[in-house]
């Protein structure tokens, strides 16, 4: 064949020259190899490139989505940097978290404070420093305050009565002056132990303090400068019969410190009245940066009374000094202003109450006012794209408190609440926390839910409640306050409140697209709080801490498909005051008003969250109430004598859960719809809830409406082993005052068949919180956190005049 023929002469001519012959075939598989190196060589060319810069930008990504989380909103600020240090609220007892104490509203302000501890114990003294409920002080307060310059405030602590008075003068360019007395008195038995009064200033180090000292132990003053101070002067007078004075300069790493160092700075010492615990003098540790720390310590018999008296060298035109019978006439003065005002603002004297009910009603609201702080510092914070948590940026918050004693710091969702009643006595007030607060906000449009600012108030948190997650909300509250503040911006018509709802409203829009976007749920105007622990293996229902209502019943199973109620009805007013903002500043209110109409639409709320059998409104998830928690076995390798080690119980499904409505659990949640206003006047909806309202068997008690029926089956439960219940059958005062609220609104508003049957409720649900929050106040000392649906008796944590304060409003009838 001539191919075969072919083929052999040409592997015969290789073989005779020992040169490599190619045939046309060959030559074109190498031309095609050639032709493919080129390519991959033009492909690598553009594709490296591209693989570097993806994986540079895959990093990149990475790394900006790691820092996102604590990456500012680009938005101006609301409090500018002149609101941030206007002089007029520069100085105040902005140290909630102690007994009594000043600073400024700066990041490296100076901390003074009150000490006092009892002498002749057979053990060592408690000193009484921060307000902790281990302490046992049978009642302490504020009697009034007006929320910047005047305070009066008592403490109970066995036989002894401890008055704090305070005063605040203006003047010159560094906050001007400040007063605090102090007076020890006895209360009970006379008693011949003796009492020493603590004072102290401390400093971040930055200042220089000259201290002034006689007879070696008797500290009168310090002369201090200071970048923000400038110069001043801090006095101490005292007066009492044979009285002893020590003192003690030290240096403190943190004020978070500043009781220890005292407690180390004590030694026993002898006087002509005997041996007394008293301080040592100086007590500086050699690698410290030197004292930044002056106490001044007065000891004796009751009565004994202190003055410490601050000036600011720049308030040259000063009339005279805040002290002596100046400073007693101008507490009267103030006094006598801060009833006028009280009686201006909330008629209660009008209204026919008693001088008991005012005073209750003040003490209320000026422990809400004088539990105003000012903190400094980062959350810590995480998101998915961070393996650890990291620092938020640096910031200061302007804000009340939950609790002096155990929340002495910034809770989102409570704020709320507090400003309802901040914003009547004083709206400056609650424009600036407010702005404080919307400050907070990341890029992302999320304010972390919890503010723990600063080493002082992290001393104070356990470690897994300190981080905040991106991904979880809260109620977002401050919606309440603002709804009835824009009316009054709108009617004062001014350049200030203009302007300051322009530069609020940017953050407004962040944080109401960052809920629309995170928290919406899988069908259209349904919502859902992330944040649901499904492998909580321990808890027989696992909690909604973001919802601001922990363990309140939801769906036994999380699942995306959770329809949360509460947050439907906060989404609807959020919306609704977007909406009325929007048009105030001529900016475009459609979307809002087209969302608030959607999640207002009683036909489609009925349809995703009513059940008609039950005649109520419900969450809706996969559900199962055939849940218990049962001890596990013991381990396997377990041998038969040996201590079996404990396991904590561990839930158990007995039913297999289904996707439905979750009617079993009726409670506050049940009651949005009209807790929010919802529902229209003459809906067949309200008048059912109106009717179960006042069912004692379901959330009706004479001293206000239990967060859960005694019906459902986890009323009063463990939702651990360890964790008693909080919102399942106690009496929560936020609650019940937006269901007075809205019985107001129903009953006297707006008309409609239910109306004569909400006013009904309205008047007895009001009188019952307040004759049941007056009556635990006058049996032990406090208002409370919560309130047992079976005895009213006080509950949880005391005291507790954040949103329990609203009371005053109740008493009021300001909704």
């Amino acid at each position: 064949m001539p191919g075969k023929e072919h083929s052999h002469s040409s592997i015969r001519h290789r073989k005779q020259t020992g040169k490599k012959s190619t045939t046309k075939a060959q030559a074109n598989d190498q031309y095609e190899e050639s032709a493919d190196v080129d390519k991959l060589a033009v492909l690598l060319y553009i594709a490296v490139p591209l693989i570097i810069s993806s994986f540079i930008g895959y990093f990149y990504y990475q790394d900006m989505m790691k820092n996102i989380v604590r990456k500012p909103s680009s938005s101006p600020p609301v409090i500018t940097k002149a609101r941030a240090e206007d002089m007029q609220r520069f100085w105040g007892t902005y140290r909630p978290g102690v007994y009594f104490g000043t600073k400024t509203r700066s990041a490296n302000s100076p901390a003074t404070g009150l000490m006092w501890l009892e002498q002749n114990l057979p053990q060592e003294p408690k000193i009484r420093h921060l307000c902790e409920q281990g302490d046992g002080l049978s009642k302490y307060g504020w009697l009034k305050h007006n929320g910047n310059d005047f305070g009066i405030q008592e403490l109970y602590d066995g036989g002894m009565k401890i008055t704090t008075e305070y005063i605040k003068r203006v003047g010159g360019v560094n906050g001007g002056d400040w007063s605090a007395r102090i007076t020890a008195v006895n209360v009970g038995q006379p008693t011949d132990k003796q009492v020493s009064l603590l004072y102290y200033f401390a400093t971040d180090g930055s200042a220089e303090i000259n201290p002034k000292i006689t007879n070696h132990r008797h500290l009168k003053s310090l002369a201090g400068q200071d970048s923000e101070l400038g110069a001043f002067h801090l006095t101490f007078q005292s007066s009492g019969t044979g009285l002893t004075h020590d003192h003690l300069i030290s240096h403190t790493p943190g004020y978070e410190h500043i009781q220890t160092i005292v407690r180390y700075g004590l030694e026993m010492k002898h006087a002509s009245h005997g041996e007394y615990v008293g301080l040592k003098g100086r007590f500086v540790p050699a690698q410290s940066p030197g004292p930044n720390m002056y106490v001044y310590q007065v000891t004796g018999l009751l009565p004994i009374t202190i003055e410490v008296v601050y000036e600011s060298d720049t308030f040259t035109d000063r009339p005279n000094s805040l002290q002596g019978s100046v400073l007693q006439t101008e507490i009267a003065l103030r006094t006598q202003e801060f009833d006028k005002k009280f009686e201006k603002v909330f008629r209660l004297k009008e209204k026919g109450y008693s001088n008991e009910h005012i005073a209750f009603a003040q003490a209320a609201m000026s422990n809400m006012l004088g539990g105003v702080g000012f903190f400094f510092g980062s959350s810590k914070v995480q998101s998915v794209y961070n393996q650890e948590p990291i620092e938020y940026w640096e910031a200061g918050l302007f804000s009340a408190v939950p609790s002096r004693s155990f929340f002495p710091r910034g809770f989102l969702w409570d704020e709320g609440f507090h400003n309802l009643l901040i914003k009547e006595w004083d709206q400056e007030l609650s424009m600036e926390i407010i702005g404080h607060w919307m400050d907070l906000i990341n890029t992302e449009g999320w304010i972390p839910r919890e503010q723990i600012l600063g080493e002082e108030a992290r001393a104070k948190v356990p470690e897994q409640f300190v981080v905040q997650r991106n991904e979880n909300a809260n109620p977002p509250t401050f919606f309440l306050p603002l709804e009835t503040m824009v009316e009054s911006l709108i009617e004062e018509n001014s350049t200030n409140s203009r302007e300051y709802l322009s530069s609020l409203f940017p953050r407004l829009k962040a944080w109401y697209k960052w809920f629309n976007t995170t928290q919406a749920g899988e069908i259209p105007s349904s919502y859902r709080w992330k944040g649901r622990n499904e492998k909580a293996v321990s808890e027989i229902n696992p909690k909604t801490l973001t919802s601001g209502l922990d363990d309140y019943p939801r769906a036994s199973h999380p699942t995306n498909e959770e329809r949360h109620l509460d947050l439907r009805c906060w989404m609807a007013l959020a919306s609704k005051v977007m909406a009325k903002i929007a048009l105030t500043l001529g900016q475009e209110a459609q979307d809002y008003q087209l969302t608030f109409d959607a999640l207002s639409d009683n036909g489609l709320l009925n349809q995703l969250h009513w059940s008609e059998p039950h005649k109520r409104y419900a969450d809706f998830g996969l559900h199962t109430d055939s849940t218990k928690l049962v001890r596990p076995p013991p381990p396997q390798h377990h041998q038969p004598g040996q201590p079996i080690p404990h396991r904590d119980l561990e839930r158990v499904v007995t039913k297999e859960p289904k996707h439905k409505l979750i009617t079993g659990y009726f409670g506050y949640v049940s009651l949005f719809p009209m807790l929010t206003q919802l529902l229209e006047p003459g809906s067949d909806q309200l008048g059912h809830i109106l009717r179960q309202l006042k069912d004692e068997n379901q959330l009706w008690t004479a001293y206000g409406l239990r967060s859960l029926s005694q019906s459902s089956p986890l009323y009063q439960r463990y939702n651990t082993e360890h964790d008693p219940p909080y919102w399942r059958g106690a009496i929560w005062i936020n609650i019940n005052y937006l269901a007075v609220r809205s019985l107001f609104h129903y009953g006297y508003i707006v008309k409609g068949p239910h109306q004569e049957l909400a006013a009904s409720l309205h008047s007895e649900l009001r009188d019952n919180i307040i004759n049941n929050l007056l009556a635990e106040y006058r049996r032990t000392g406090y208002i409370w956190e919560q309130y047992d649906d079976k005895t009213g008796q006080g509950k949880g944590c005391h005291p507790f005049t954040g949103w329990s304060a609203l009371v005053t409003l109740l008493m009021a009838d300001k909704y």
